[in-house]
C-alpha cells in the first residue's frame, strides 16, 4: 500500500510540474520581454490573465515539490526519480497536440519520448527486493 501511495504522489508531482511548464510557456508568449516590463506596466499593457497563469504555475511547482517529497517517503529514489521523466513526455505530447502551443510532432522527438517511457517502464517493472541491506539485522 505504501508503494502505491508513493506512486500516486509521484504521478501527482508529474502532473503538477507538467501543467506548470505548459502554463509558463503559454504565459511567456503573452507577456513582454524582461527589458520591456517597465514600459508595459506604465502603459497598462500587461496581460493580466497571463500573469495570473504564471502565479498559478508557481503554485503548481510548489505543490509538485510537496508531492515529490511525499513520494520519496515511500519509493526508492531510483524508481521515484525515473518517474519524473514522464513529465518530459507529457509536456511534449500535450504541447504538440494542443493547437495553442504550435509545437510540431517530429519523428525524432516522438521516438525519444517513446524511449523515455520505455525506460521508465523498465525501471519500474522489476519487483523491489523484500529487504534492503539497511533493513537486515
Amino acid at each position: 500500500m505504501s508503494r502505491a501511495k508513493g506512486f500516486a504522489f509521484a504521478m501527482g508531482s508529474v502532473a503538477l510540474v507538467s501543467g506548470a511548464q505548459l502554463g509558463m510557456r503559454w504565459s511567456m508568449t503573452r507577456l513582454p520581454a524582461p527589458d520591456q516590463w517597465l514600459a508595459a506596466l506604465a502603459a497598462g499593457s500587461v496581460d493580466l490573465a497571463a500573469l495570473a497563469v504564471v502565479v498559478a504555475a508557481i503554485g503548481a511547482y510548489a505543490l509538485s515539490m510537496l508531492c515529490w517529497l511525499l513520494a520519496l517517503r515511500d519509493l526508492p529514489l531510483g524508481r521515484a526519480y525515473s518517474l519524473l521523466s514522464i513529465s518530459y513526455a507529457l509536456v511534449y505530447l500535450l504541447a504538440a497536440s494542443l493547437p495553442l502551443f504550435n509545437e510540431p510532432f517530429t519523428l525524432s522527438k516522438t521516438l525519444g519520448v517513446a524511449l523515455v517511457i520505455l525506460g521508465v517502464i523498465t525501471i519500474n517493472s522489476r519487483s523491489a527486493p523484500a529487504t534492503s541491506p539497511r533493513n537486515t539485522p
